[in-house]
């Protein structure tokens, strides 16, 4: 019986799934990558598949942990170009020498091709002008560092990474849920797939005070939208066409921000607070993939 685990993209609210996957840990007994067939992942979830993969894998527990440690690194204010990027509208918000350092001192130059399990990131080339999908089996040579990176590569907030001829950014502009890719992945669909969720956008956009918005004032919403609008597409696609094989884990954000780079810590405290909740509420839904993942 083939499973497989796809995880969102969502920023530093890549903490919320990195603490239910520690959670299936604690019930199972067993390591993340040894449950699952493929590991899936867009943005901070491509971070997670890599890291829950490398040939000596993080525990969830330890994955979750580079959040609470390297997250204010990544989204750090020394590297946080608020003056010359005009708060993102003419450049990145953040320097890349952040996110980069972080990347190659967890992931060094280990390539997608040494994952202990298959796995793979989302990215879109905009050179090309198409999605793409970096395979530990079709893109063995690649690094993890720099898939890591390029499907992290938000439009606003990071530059873009160039991957051989490639110029790639965020997967998160068509498929912020992977799920479809691991669904499709091979010829026999998976007997369980189970979707991470990191996190409902709950802020509202009013029509009074979007009416008379243009590119400037759209421009870091738009990323948002297109972010959450494709996750809950894909999230529909496979309610009707998996059915019960399609395990959804998601919360509505109730405590913490949904900004994609607030790693304070006073928002780290609330994101593990929305996953406590979330598991909580959740339990026996996860009981259930458990009990399936060690059949």
């Amino acid at each position: 019986m083939r499973k497989a685990l796809a995880i969102d993209g969502g920023g530093i609210r890549g903490y919320i799934p990195a603490l239910v996957l520690a959670e299936m840990e604690r019930r199972t007994g067993r390591g993340i990558a040894s449950m699952f067939d493929l590991i899936a992942g867009t943005s901070t979830g491509g971070i997670l598949a890599c890291a829950l993969t490398m040939p000596e894998p993080m525990t969830a527990v330890e994955a979750a942990g580079f959040y609470e440690q390297d997250g204010p690194k990544i989204f750090n204010k020394r590297t946080l170009k608020a003056i010359t990027s005009a708060g993102g509208l003419i450049d990145e918000r953040y320097d890349t020498a952040g996110i980069a350092g972080v990347l190659r001192r967890r992931f060094g130059d280990t390539r997608l091709g040494a994952a202990t399990t298959p796995m793979l990131v989302t990215v879109y080339d905009i050179a090309a002008r198409e999605p793409l999908v970096l395979h530990s089996k079709t893109d063995p040579d690649v690094t993890m560092a720099d898939a890591a990176q390029a499907s992290s590569a938000a439009p606003t907030y990071f530059e873009p990474v160039q991957v051989g001829d490639r110029t790639l950014i965020d997967g998160g502009m068509f498929a912020t849920n992977p799920a479809v890719y691991a669904w499709v992945d091979e010829d026999e669909p998976p007997a369980l797939l189970l979707a991470l969720g990191t996190g409902r956008q709950t802020r509202p956009l009013p029509f009074e005070d979007v009416r008379g918005w243009g590119k400037i004032e759209w421009g870091k919403p738009l990323v948002d939208i297109v972010s959450d609008g494709s996750a809950s597409a894909a999230d529909a696609y496979l309610s009707k066409l998996a059915g019960d094989r399609y395990v959804r884990v998601q919360t509505k954000l109730r405590h913490a921000s949904d900004d994609l780079d607030d790693a304070s810590a006073t928002n780290l405290a609330a994101l593990r607070r929305e996953a406590e909740e979330l598991i909580a509420d959740q339990s026996a839904l996860i009981d259930r993939v458990c009990e399936q993942l060690v059949a």
